[in-house]
């Protein structure tokens, strides 16, 4: 029994938070579907939730409240703000466990190894590996499957001519058939599908290609090579838990120790995960009943941004709410605290606008749901901040360059108003965010501190990019590494865009053409020249110098060169000879097993949020976080919703690809949508779902900012940001218009 001085205690609690807030606290049991805008607090409300729920059962460690997140970094915040709630309540920090969904699954698989079907020291598959993996299946499906590789070989229509024969072949065997694999793969496991159900469903689609039939080959030889290598997936993982809870006695053991399941961005859940929820959280007594299942989801729908490369389908969430709904188990959290109202209102605005323009064709991007203010006597501090001048300022400059110019001068003048001030730019894509950094410290200098988070990423990349070129080095009449090595090349923007596929086909030609070749484009001449200069490298150089060579070569950065030079470093203390062979061998396992830290490593969300600096972060990247100062540049129609698009090299397949219409057909069997779209009919709902997630990323973006949001489409940009030099004229994205003519007040010049 509680004391009265317990309960007096969690009053006070109750008492901190808002309206939606306090419906979680009030939970007392059943199912409970919680609806949530940005910045309402949904991990405040959740962790005093939490807090209350222990005191209230007394909870322990044989049972305990289970509450899942999507990432560590979450899971972390969430378990520190829990531990402050109990301490407050005068209880110890114990009766809960706070863990990430496939943690969870790998906790329960582990302890049951017979019954998960998974051996308890497998390993789990790092993305290099897996990409391998991905290969060596392809080259399986090959060879086992002549006559249908042939068909795709052939495509539209093929005349026969070698060299386009060995093009094609390049384009299937290294982009089109892995992609492919692992779209599909992701997407059919995390959904419960085996290959078999795949080979089922291609029966009833007119697909010339019989696309699903290809993805079950794959899918059969990659699960063959995880058994065969003791590696494993996140996707297994959640498999192997549902496999051991199909026991009933194994099963009832752990519902018997876990009082409730509390989860948070329940949106970002895929149907597997959500039923191992769902299975943990029932009552052995009566599992179906929803008044017997303790479940809190709490997530928005609005900020499902990450659907079109994970199995997540906000649909999911949405149907849950609505099953709660109809039991008046819904709650929602529509009042937010982190925005100013100006800003609020545009988010409010756009969410409408683009529901109403259709733009998305069949779907609806957004659920209906409106961002409020808080009340004036909201119990949470510095709730809806006073706004930074207008709070909303809409521009369209004459071109990125001096989109960037614009943006350096604003935040200097805001650091200088509010020293502790915290501001960030948020773009679209890695490309966008070198070229903002770029630039701001051409215009600026040291005089504004910049941190790029993609700078960081691409460090990390340092040992694979060595690899890369040291392997065409080794050997570079190999197709595949001489391709690697020029995609390298390109995304280092060392050389223009362009096919590699037709310059691969034959590499000896490539590298040292004969005087009777045909002239070349000069963008394939600057290429030979490129590969040339590294060749001529390894004649000249001792192996351990060709690293620091490589890194100069790729215009490293001063952190990205000191990475080189500790991975040099390494390399050389590793190996007797220095030889390359032996150089190779530790690269490979440096690489294999991402043990290799860079230099400056530090990248924790507190990093991203530093007062006194300007952020550069991806939109995806910045989920989760806020600023005082936000400024979202490059808002281009080709960018902002954008369009699928289908690599010009692969066009002989048709005007699609075929991992995007296997995502549409797979999705549509999950909706039990039948019969199951054709190969037009699937690449119009794949580009209407990706439209309806841009604009949700937008929205996401926008409602990052706290005192202004800034928003700007330059009139020219670049057609790739490979090439940012290369201007043209950019149609803004159709929301900005639509903005700067309900806000015309905020349109600056």
């Amino acid at each position: 029994m509680l004391t009265g001085s317990t309960n007096a205690s969690l009053d006070q609690l109750r008492d901190t938070l808002r309206p939606g807030q306090r419906e979680i606290a009030l939970w007392t049991g059943g199912a409970l579907a919680v609806s949530a805008v940005p910045g309402a607090g949904k991990s405040t409300g959740m962790a005093v939730a939490a807090a209350i729920a222990i005191a209230q059962q007394q909870l322990h460690a044989r049972r305990q409240l289970v509450v899942v997140t999507f990432t560590r970094s979450a899971a972390a915040n969430l378990k520190t703000k829990i531990r402050a709630n109990l301490k407050a309540l005068g209880l110890p920090p114990g009766g809960f466990v706070v863990q990430t969904l496939h943690g969870l699954a790998w906790s329960i698989a582990r302890a049951h190894p017979a019954l998960s079907g998974l051996n308890p020291d497998s390993v789990l598959v790092t993305p290099d590996q897996n990409h391998r993996l991905i290969r060596t299946c392809v080259e399986q499906w090959i060879s086992a499957n002549a006559r249908h590789y042939q068909t795709l070989l052939e495509g539209r229509q093929f005349d026969g001519e070698e060299t386009e024969r060995l093009r094609r072949q390049s384009v299937l065997r290294t982009e089109v058939l892995p992609t492919l694999a692992t779209t599909v793969i992701h997407e059919a496991k995390s959904s419960g599908l085996l290959p078999d159900d795949l080979r089922s469903q291609s029966n009833d689609i007119d697909d010339p290609y019989s696309v699903l039939t290809i993805a079950a080959g794959l899918y059969e030889f990659y699960q063959t090579q995880l058994r065969f290598r003791n590696l494993i997936d996140y996707d297994e993982m959640i498999l192997a838990a549902l496999r051991v809870l199909d026991d009933p006695q194994v099963r009832q053991s752990w519902q018997q120790q876990v009082f409730a399941v509390f989860e948070d961005e329940a949106q970002d859940s895929s149907p597997l995960q959500t039923r191992l929820l769902e299975i943990l959280a029932a009552d052995p007594a009566d599992p179906t009943s929803y008044d017997r299942i303790n479940l809190v989801r709490v997530g928005d729908p609005n900020q499902a941004i990450n659907s079109t490369f994970t199995p997540a389908d906000p649909i999911f969430f949405r149907e849950f709410c609505e099953a709660c709904r109809t039991q008046n188990r819904l709650a929602t959290m529509t009042q937010a605290g982190r925005s100013s109202r100006p800003i609020i209102e545009a988010a409010n605005f756009v969410l409408q606008w683009v529901n109403q323009s259709n733009l998305a064709g069949t779907e609806q991007p957004f659920r209906v749901q409106t961002i409020r203010p808080v009340a004036s006597n909201d119990p949470q501090p510095n709730a809806n901040p006073v706004p930074e001048g207008q709070g909303l300022e809409l521009y369209t400059p004459e071109d990125v360059y001096q989109t960037v110019e614009h943006i350096g001068q604003r935040v200097l003048q805001l650091l200088k108003q509010h020293p502790d001030g915290r501001a960030a730019v948020l773009v679209r894509t890695n490309d966008q965010g070198r070229f903002v950094a770029k630039e701001l410290y051409r215009w600026y200098g040291d005089t504004l501190p910049v941190y790029e988070v993609g700078q960081r990423d691409r460090q990390s990349h340092v040992p694979a990019e060595m690899l890369t070129l040291l392997q065409f080095l080794d050997r570079p009449h190999s197709p595949d590494y001489l391709k690697a090595a020029l995609t390298v090349l390109v995304t280092r923007k060392r050389i223009s865009t362009q096919d590699l596929n037709a310059l691969v086909s034959f590499p000896e030609q490539f590298l040292y053409p004969g005087p009777l070749d045909p002239v070349q484009p000069e963008a394939v001449v600057e290429a030979r020249r490129y590969c040339n200069s590294l060749l001529n490298a390894r004649l000249q150089l001792p192996p351990a110098q060709l690293i620091p060579f490589l890194a100069l070569t790729l215009d490293y950065e001063q952190t990205e060169l000191a990475t080189a030079d500790k991975l040099t470093e390494r390399l050389v203390q590793q190996t007797e000879n220095n030889a390359l062979s032996a150089i190779l061998g530790i690269l490979s396992e440096i690489v294999a097993s991402e043990q290799f830290e860079p230099v400056d490593a530090d990248d924790t969300e507190e990093r991203y949020t530093r007062s006194g600096q300007l952020t550069v972060i991806t939109m995806h990247k910045a989920k989760g976080l806020d600023w005082d100062y936000v400024f979202i540049p490059f808002l281009h129609e080709q960018t902002i919703p954008g369009s699928q698009w289908v690599p010009p090299q692969a066009q002989f397949l048709g005007d699609f690809t075929l991992a995007e219409v296997a995502r549409a057909q797979i999705r549509a069997s999950l909706h039990n949508q039948f019969p199951l779209p054709s190969l037009a009919s699937a690449w119009e709902r794949a580009k209407n779902l990706k439209t309806a997630e841009e604009f949700r990323l937008l929205y996401v973006a926008m409602t990052r900012a706290k005192r202004l949001l800034w928003l700007s489409a330059a009139r020219k940009a670049p057609f790739t940001w490979n090439k940012p030099e290369n201007l043209q004229d950019r149609e803004p994205c159709p929301v900005l218009p639509a903005l700067m003519e309900r806000f015309p007040t905020s349109v600056m010049t």
